[in-house]
């Protein structure tokens, strides 16, 4: 017996979500109960608030859809929307910790009937085109919080969470650290392909590069080791003003979670309190931080659009792919993502699949690259659900390429993160760049 066509068009819908839902549910299947409700800072949200909120999200678009929809219950809304003024007044972030009711075994429950009420209403209703987009940009943004609950589980717990999966990390070469040469000229940037993407990334639109010169790789622990060593943190010459201020408010010595053991440098992360490993990119840096060390190093941070053109341009064939080895979704022997389940940073040059056709590694997972590009809409940027990107084009910065925490479904070569200049909780590194 076949199923009518209206239920297989439906069904790919409906498998992505129930992938993205038990995503969301294998990374907190090993917390204990008291670990749902803690907020580490006011930065961080508990895991409570986030399972919530991911499914608060898709009630917020039904109701888009369908303007006879109901909300679950008001007290949930009012504590699970985020900052979307148009369905009332957001709960402030800061104290999403503080509040014990709805519980988490209510909130699991809403997470079940939600998972229900989203499977009816998509084979229950005519979707158009834009109303499947609508939905499946539910599953986009379930999968960004997926990377901020592991944001926030490694603030919170550290070594002691328990992944479910864990994988050994691949063996890496020797490698001479270098950097290489992208040709200029107009370039076509933004999102190409056919299939999902987010607002920010379109319309393709021309920018005019001229030559410059990209590292091959992220830099790494050992390298920003050295500018600490230079009095990096010590003298303002190398920062922005308002950076050096953070540096001197905060007392920033060291990328986040390092600290001095025994007169080293350790980390503690999800892989326990360990050396730090000189090879790994350098991750939990800001902007500022990224910035100065450039300045030190007598180079610069690329511009979003060379960093794209790095990634995903090949000048041989005059095409520009997806990815920065082609257009197929990406692999365990590409680069590490989520799905990779290190829980970690590679080191560079473990990834050789993963090579642009500049001559760039590690472009996609390991670390988020900041670029030097302001966060704005593109030239003729229209909103595809408001108050969801539009309202953040100011006083940010773009990042570019993914970490170990993104899931795949969610990273392409022109995907825009973006994050305030002085933020350090992500996995946030950078590659240098130059001018010739």
């Amino acid at each position: 017996m076949t199923s009518p066509p209206e239920t297989t068009e439906r069904q790919p819908l409906v498998d992505l979500f129930r992938e993205t839902r038990n995503r969301t549910l294998e990374l907190v299947k090993t917390l204990e109960k008291d670990d749902f409700v803690v907020q580490t800072a006011f930065y961080m949200s508990p895991p409570k608030w986030h399972i919530g909120h991911v499914s608060w999200i898709y009630e917020a678009i039904m109701s888009k859809i369908d303007k006879n929809y109901e909300f679950y219950s008001k007290e949930f809304s009012e504590y699970l929307n985020s900052y979307y003024q148009q369905f009332g007044v957001p709960h402030d972030k800061g104290l999403r910790g503080v509040i014990s009711r709805p519980t988490i075994d209510q909130i699991f429950q809403y997470f079940n009937t939600i998972n229900q009420r989203v499977e009816k209403f998509i084979e229950s209703h005519e979707l158009s085109d834009e109303q499947k987009r609508l939905i499946t940009m539910g599953f986009h943004h379930e999968c960004q919080h997926q990377e901020l609950l592991v944001y926030d589980l490694q603030h919170l717990l550290a070594e002691q969470y328990r992944p479910v999966k864990k994988n050994d990390f691949p063996s890496t070469n020797q490698l001479d650290k270098k950097s290489v040469i992208v040709k200029g000229g107009l370039y076509t940037m933004g999102y190409n392909g056919n299939d999902y993407c987010y607002d920010i990334e379109i319309p393709e639109h021309k920018v005019f590069l001229n030559d410059y010169k990209i590292d091959v790789f992220p830099v790494t622990n050992q390298e920003f080791l050295e500018f600490m060593k230079d009095g990096g943190y010590e003298s303002y010459k190398y920062w922005l003003s308002d950076g050096w201020e953070k540096v001197k408010a905060n007392h920033w010595k060291a990328p986040m979670y390092w600290e001095k053991i025994d007169d080293e440098w350790s980390i503690r992360d999800f892989l326990g309190i360990r050396k730090i490993k000189p090879n790994e990119p350098v991750c939990h840096v800001s902007f500022y931080e990224a910035d100065a060390y450039c300045k030190w190093a007598g180079k610069r941070l690329p511009t979003e659009a060379e960093w794209e053109k790095a990634a995903c341009w090949n000048e041989e064939t005059q095409e520009k792919t997806i990815f920065p080895w082609g257009n197929d979704e990406p692999t365990t022997e590409q680069s590490n993502l989520l799905e990779s389940y290190h829980w970690g940073c590679a080191e560079v040059g473990a990834y050789p699949n993963g090579v642009s056709p500049s001559g760039c590694q590690q472009m996609i997972g390991d670390v988020w690259e900041w670029t030097s590009s302001e966060f704005s809409g593109y030239p003729g940027f229209k909103t595809g659900f408001d108050e969801y990107n539009d309202k953040w084009f100011t006083n940010q910065k773009v990042l570019r390429g993914g970490s170990f925490g993104t899931p795949k479904m969610s990273i392409r070569g022109s995907y825009r993160n973006f994050f305030r200049l002085d933020e350090r909780w992500l996995f946030a590194g950078f590659r240098c760049a130059e001018n010739i």
